[in-house]
């Protein structure tokens, strides 16, 4: 089995969090968001898997530190690991193809701005599955068509008129992941195109129109992380899950100083907390202070100190110093205080 992760967009929905470091790396309760996607897929398949495949953007934005990091989360897994790049942001069946050399056997792709919580086995009946959630307004995704004999049998973009209730997530399984290459390479060499860009969709209708049978498989949870509202709501979800998992979650050497811990929380190394309330639903990275404040529902990353706040529903990045007493500030590009 191989896993192929397509990371290769700068996320810019999330800025400016994702101006100094790509989306997919972001923390979410403790671990970046690529990091838990490949771990949470690996941990569900029947099978060991034995390569996974990252497609990169531009070096000079995803540099030999991302590379290492990825090597290393491969490794872990027990997988060899490969990094390949696509150049231009020309559409995720052309991102897909920059990783040709690894498309074949059965395989699962995956994007990496989106979280499940799982436990499924793959349909062995199945040329394909295509994993979906049941959502409330399928208007707003992508969403599947099936037959009576629930096959899929179409993809319909954000549908005007009702088609089903079961929005397509962005992770696929192919038996033969080969056939999703040719069919691709067809998009490619006909300059198919939607939106300006080619689709792994086009792909997937050519296989479905040779009668590549595709079945459906659901995930129990599905959360987003395309910007900063739901990237904060999946923080809390997530924390949620993990609690209830029994993981550890709070660093052994975490400063506590007249201060109290309201879980879940994840908390990193070498933080210190005076006179401060943390908590419910907070992540906090490495190296952090916080002081005199009181902090809920948010996600900080590493190496920042913050003073004399109230924060709610809050995300702050790396290396930041924020006091809430301070009304003369600079505040860069793409900043929001609400």
């Amino acid at each position: 089995m191989k896993i192929i992760v397509p990371m290769a967009g700068r996320g810019s929905r999330l800025r400016p969090h994702s101006l100094t470091v790509p989306k997919p790396l972001i923390p979410v309760a403790g671990q970046p968001i690529v990091h838990r996607l490949v771990k949470d897929i690996v941990k569900v398949l029947d099978q060991p898997v034995e390569e996974i495949a990252f497609i990169l953007g531009d070096p000079a934005w995803f540099g030999d530190d991302v590379v290492s990091s990825l090597k290393a989360l491969a490794e872990s897994l027990g997988a060899k690991a490969s990094i390949y790049r696509q150049d231009e942001p020309l559409g995720t069946g052309h991102a897909i193809m920059c990783a040709k050399d690894s498309l074949s056997g059965p395989t699962v792709i995956a994007y990496a701005d989106t979280l499940i919580r799982a436990d499924f086995k793959l349909d062995q009946e199945a040329d394909s599955v295509i994993w979906v959630k049941k959502v409330d307004k399928p208007e707003a995704f992508g969403v599947v068509k099936l037959n009576d004999n629930d096959e899929i049998i179409e993809l319909v973009e954000k549908p005007e008129s009702f088609v089903s209730d079961l929005a397509v997530i962005g992770i696929y399984y192919f038996k033969e992941v080969s056939v999703l290459k040719e069919a691709l390479q067809h998009v490619l060499d006909n300059n198919i195109v939607n939106g300006g860009e080619y689709q792994i969709n086009d792909g997937i209708k050519r296989m479905m129109a040779a009668g590549n049978v595709f079945k459906t498989g659901q995930v129990d949870e599905w959360m987003d992380c395309g910007n900063k509202a739901v990237t904060v709501e999946t923080n809390t979800r997530m924390l949620g899950f993990l609690k209830a998992d029994g993981e550890k979650l709070i660093s052994d050497d975490v400063q506590l100083n007249n201060s109290k811990i309201i879980q879940p929380c994840f908390i990193g190394k070498n933080v210190v907390l005076k006179d401060a309330i943390v908590g419910p639903n907070v992540s906090i990275g490495d190296g952090c202070t916080i002081e005199s404040s009181s902090v809920k529902n948010s996600l900080i990353q590493t190496q920042t100190t913050i003073k004399n706040a109230n924060l709610d529903e809050a995300m702050i990045g790396n290396h930041v110093t924020y006091n809430g007493e301070f009304t003369k500030v600079s505040i860069g590009d793409y900043s929001v205080l609400e």
